[in-house]
């Protein structure tokens, strides 16, 4: 008997499991909040350079305020005023005339900037000056939270393997609570960014975790619906987002408002499972035995788990050595697990680098970033309909290979439609937004299921380090535009063919049992899937695809 066929008799997929997956969302709707944050935070809105050091007490105090603006700024060839330059001195004969500006003399702003805060209240930007010479510092800001979470990925994903997956939810929780409330009271720069990384580190945890936490409990046939139904939260608070960046259109109350829903999260926790196959992988049968038994009584399958000792239970999962500790050098040993960790690490990286490109690229597809956003989320639930049925349809591997292919023609195609065409723009990138989004729908599932119990929390947390890796690079690669406008749509094109020509090297794992050790991924041998008929009663060996 396998865990598999254990899961199929507590019913796999019924009340006990249902509760998990709800209490899981809660914490889940921070993730969007804070990995798009930057989008609102972070925005620059309209300056011009404070006039008022030109203030000479004469003619400049009668004049209006436009009239300032004309003798004081210099106009753009766009005719809006120019945001980093001012004049030496006003000039008053442009009152008359201002054809020519070409030989007048200017300098950088000298007393600050003048913002307008019709959208937005306060941000980062209006807080600390971060623009012209320092825009790039302001942009940087969601490459330091990626940082963090590059970071934490790695590390929760070992200690989660390590410790088990509950007690490091809570880490997480704590954490990301703490350092997200320390972030929104920052009195400068430097310390604001150093609360993001940290924020950043923790909440990377809630991301790997949930996910992994919530696969493990259920059983073969309903993997698929619930790898894609545990995404849909990010899509519904993608399109949220925005709506809580209009309401509250300052940095700090939106900062608090998008952490607030982590201290019902630690309230809950007290009512989540720990894994019962980390926990058997592990040696630790007795509390296993608990929780399959919390999971019968709640599913009604008392009786089962009543005649299942757990002498028995501890063969459901045949490890060479209990108190053998895993690490990330796991990943690499062998044969097929160092393969697929590199395969995997290019898939992750191309996913995220390419979701993030457009992602955080609101502003540069047209329309205004609160219609933008939302547009943006609302179109990630169809794809999540996609998704569903392709991965019955087409397995893991084509679907993986193919979102990625087609999200990197839809940002090719971009790069031929005019800069004045705002609304087509928008409709593209929201059609590469959609299949960027069902790529990383899949690969959450596809990655989860290729690596075995003892190493999936590792094997998460190592791509997720990739995958932020990636997203950290992206607000620099859009710095790219400086040198040719097209560049960084250029870039995101080719990263995202990488990527889905290695996802096309991975093995397929529809229908297929989940491996528990490294020995089942390195030993398994060739069949066919199960049929619809032998869901009932998943297989006993795996499926390991010779070739791509």
């Amino acid at each position: 008997m396998k865990f598999e066929n254990v899961l199929a008799e507590l019913n796999g997929f019924g009340r006990f499991q249902l509760k998990t997956i709800l209490l899981m969302i809660i914490p889940r709707v921070t993730l969007p909040f804070h990995f798009l944050l930057n989008n609102f935070i972070a925005v620059i809105p309209s300056h011009h350079c404070n006039i008022s050091s030109l203030d000479d007490g004469g003619i400049f105090r009668n004049l209006s305020l436009a009239e300032r603006l004309v003798v004081s700024i210099p106009v753009q060839e766009d005719g809006t005023l120019n945001s980093c330059e001012m004049f030496t001195e006003p000039q008053y004969h442009l009152l008359l005339n201002s054809s020519n500006m070409t030989e007048l003399s200017t300098v950088p702003c000298q007393s600050g900037w003048v913002y307008d805060n019709t959208n937005f209240k306060s941000a980062l930007a209006t807080e600390w000056d971060l623009v012209c010479d320092k825009r790039r510092v302001n942009r940087a800001t969601a490459t330091i939270f990626f940082m963090g979470v590059m970071l934490g990925a790695p590390v929760f994903g070992y200690l989660s393997d390590r410790f088990g997956r509950k007690i490091m939810l809570l880490v997480s929780y704590v954490i990301t609570t703490i350092f997200g409330l320390a972030s929104a009271f920052s009195y400068n720069f430097t310390m604001f960014a150093v609360m993001r990384f940290f924020t950043g580190f923790g909440i990377s945890g809630i991301s790997i975790i949930t996910i992994v936490l919530c696969i493990e409990w259920v059983d073969i046939k309903h993997r698929t619906a619930v790898g894609v139904f545990m995404s849909m939260d990010w899509s519904v608070c993608t399109a949220v987002l925005p709506i809580l960046g209009y309401f509250v259109n300052d940095w700090r109350h939106l900062t608090i408002t998008v952490t607030a829903p982590l201290f019902l999260a630690m309230i809950t926790w007290w009512w989540l499972p720990e894994s019962a196959r980390w926990q058997i992988s592990n040696g630790k049968i007795n509390s296993a035995h608990y929780y399959l038994s919390k999971c019968a009584k709640t599913n009604g399958r008392e009786q089962f788990m009543a005649d299942l000792k757990p002498e028995v239970l501890s063969k459901v999962i045949l490890v060479e050595n209990e108190n053998r500790k895993y690490s990330y050098l796991d990943l690499v040993r062998t044969p097929r697990m160092r393969r697929r960790a590199v395969l995997t690490g290019l898939v992750w990286f191309g996913v995220a680098c390419t979701y993030y490109g457009i992602s955080l690229n609101v502003a540069g597809f047209g329309l205004n970033i609160y219609l933008t956003q939302f547009i943006y989320g609302a179109i990630e639930l169809p794809a999540k309909f996609f998704v569903f049925f392709s991965l019955k349809r087409i397995g893991r591997r084509l679907n993986q290979s193919g979102t990625l292919v087609i999200t990197a023609l839809c940002i090719f195609c971009n790069i031929l439609i005019p800069q004045d065409q705002g609304l087509f723009r928008t409709a593209v990138g929201a059609l590469g937004k959609m299949f960027a989004e069902a790529s990383f729908t899949t690969v959450y599932l596809y990655t989860s299921e290729l690596y075995p119990t003892v190493m999936r929390q590792n094997g998460l947390g190592y791509c997720a380090f990739m995958a932020r890796s990636g997203v950290s690079l992206s607000p620099l690669i859009m710095l790219l535009e400086d040198i040719w406008g097209y560049l960084p749509s250029t870039v995101f094109t080719l990263v995202a063919v990488g990527a889905g020509l290695s996802a096309s090297f991975l093995p397929e794992t529809q229908n297929i049992r989940l491996p528990e050790t490294i020995e089942d991924v390195e030993h398994t041998r060739r069949r066919s899937v199960c049929t619809s008929n032998e869901k009932s009663q998943p297989p006993n060996i795996f499926l390991e695809p010779k070739g791509p």
